[in-house]
């Protein structure tokens, strides 16, 4: 069984607003606008994220899980990011849960005012162990502009 925590109420306006505001140009504390074609429509579909630069490299965390834009990327094996005018296309690469402790961490580290509630009680200073079982619920995939 996958875990996804859907955004429901109040959580499901604010993603709105967000993806809304970086369409036009503002980004809040990083935000972008993530585009990926559907896998079964093949129409665009719009989620705000937040790209994390990382040791050069950008990646995109799933802080919910195995969702829409999940498995979509899965599919697409790419997307495009959009704030304001500026689009970058790229093209993803899931990286395998054992990989991504660290960039879960950095994550967090940057972010855990706004997605702690998707973590499960994991923090910046969780141990090891902990980010690594934790790995298999938030998928991260390395972005490269193409």
């Amino acid at each position: 069984m996958s875990y996804y925590l859907k955004p429901r109420g109040f959580a499901a306006r604010l993603n709105g607003a967000i993806g809304w505001l970086a369409r036009r140009g503002i980004s809040l504390a990083g935000s972008a606008d993530l585009a990926v074609r559907g896998r079964k429509s093949g129409e665009w579909r719009r989620v705000p994220v937040n790209p994390m630069p990382y040791e050069g490299a950008h990646y995109l965390v799933s802080t919910r899980g195995e969702s829409e834009w999940v498995r979509n990327m899965r599919a697409a094996g790419g997307g495009e990011l959009r704030v304001g005018r500026r689009t970058r296309p790229f093209t993803a690469v899931e990286l395998p849960p054992a990989e991504t402790p660290h960039l879960l961490r950095a994550y967090l580290d940057r972010w855990e005012w706004e997605v702690k509630a998707y973590f499960g009680g994991l923090t910046a200073g969780s141990t090891d162990e902990e980010f690594l079982a934790a790995a298999p619920r938030h998928p991260v995939f390395r972005i490269t502009e193409s």
